[in-house]
């Protein structure tokens, strides 16, 4: 494996100003202007190697959006280095361009009113690529999607996740050797995002290109990523294997049941964790150690049924994490 992507203090910061109330204080702020600084993403050293799926996490605002756009080249960046593929990316060169693709999963990179195929006939001539070999490409990902039935409807026309699959075959037409993918299956179904998934853990085994994949779904990230980089308030909190951070975590589980009767009063089952009289329904998480005792205690309430439990999701170890981390990045928090 080679080293595809390598930054070094790599940081950026947006500049904006405060607008002042009241048609006076407007007036003095063009010549007096308050500005206000955010980092959205402190200095980051990172290497990445060909080949590898990296799971991108972190709250909205984090700073995910802004590395995949410095990667690619979109933004500059206020500090720092950045290679990638032996070029800097801010350059925007040709041949760094033919090499790399950004999905972004709210905006759309296709033309709306055309029909996929002549999106891609159009994407074809920009990437410079012999026309017969590229409809072959685009059939050839059109099976896997299982969506060669709409490749000649009209764009608008497509539902979210159709529209999203021929956004897919678009960003892997020049056949990319890094692929950054953002948010590629917000909002859609079950069915959508699961095909999408099976899709880009087949092409990534078959044709082995570098993925950096954002996404708010943790399946998404549990189910194709090698490494995990989880980042709060623009700086990197963990960097590993999904399994090394499940491990690292506090493993919890979750216990729900409901009670015939409500309690006569609220019952404390340890520091912090308490059954409210009022209710009848209930859905607590403990820690692996602490549950044998609060068990004990919920299992001689009277009337008691449907006790379940189960492991904490991936998703909400995450969301725990980020949290934690997100107290301690901010302002009086240490780190």
């Amino acid at each position: 494996m080679s080293l595809v992507i390598e930054t070094k203090d790599l940081s950026r910061v947006f500049v904006s100003y405060e607008k002042p109330e009241g048609l006076l204080e407007s007036l003095r702020g063009f010549w007096d202007r308050k500005h206000i600084e955010k980092t959205a993403l402190a200095p980051t050293t990172l290497q990445i190697e060909s080949g590898q799926i990296i799971g991108l996490v972190g709250a909205n605002g984090a700073g995910k959006t802004t590395l995949l756009k410095l990667l690619s080249g979109l933004i500059h960046p206020s500090s720092g280095t950045a290679s990638v593929l032996g070029f800097q990316p801010w350059e925007r060169k040709s041949a760094f361009l033919k090499r790399i693709s950004i999905l972004l999963g709210q905006k759309n990179q296709l033309w709306w009113d055309l029909a996929p195929n002549d999106s891609f006939a159009l994407l074809a001539e920009i990437y410079d690529l012999d026309r017969k070999t590229a409809l072959m490409r685009v059939q050839e990902l059109a099976e896997l999607l299982e969506c060669k039935h709409v490749l000649q409807t009209q764009l608008r026309r497509l539902s979210l996740g159709e529209r999203m699959k021929m956004e897919i075959i678009g960003s892997l037409l020049h056949s990319p050797e890094i692929l950054f993918l953002d948010e590629p299956t917000i909002g859609l179904d079950i069915v959508a995002q699961t095909s999408i998934r099976k899709f880009l853990g087949e092409y990534v085994r078959e044709k082995g290109p570098t993925v950096i994949l954002t996404s708010h779904y943790m399946d998404d990230i549990a189910k194709l990523a090698d490494r995990l980089l989880l980042i709060s308030k623009g700086q990197f909190v963990y960097d590993g294997t999904v399994q090394g951070f499940v491990a690292k975590t506090e493993s919890l589980q979750k216990i729900t049941f409901s009670l015939i009767e409500p309690l006569p009063e609220n019952l404390q089952l340890m520091d912090g964790l308490e059954l409210s009289a009022t209710q009848q329904e209930f859905s607590v998480e403990v820690s692996s150690k602490d549950l044998a005792p609060i068990l004990g205690k919920i299992t001689r309430l009277p009337g008691i049924h449907n006790l379940k439990f189960e492991e904490a999701d991936f998703e909400d170890i995450i969301h725990r994490f980020l949290e934690k981390e997100s107290r301690v990045l901010s302002p009086g928090g240490h780190h």
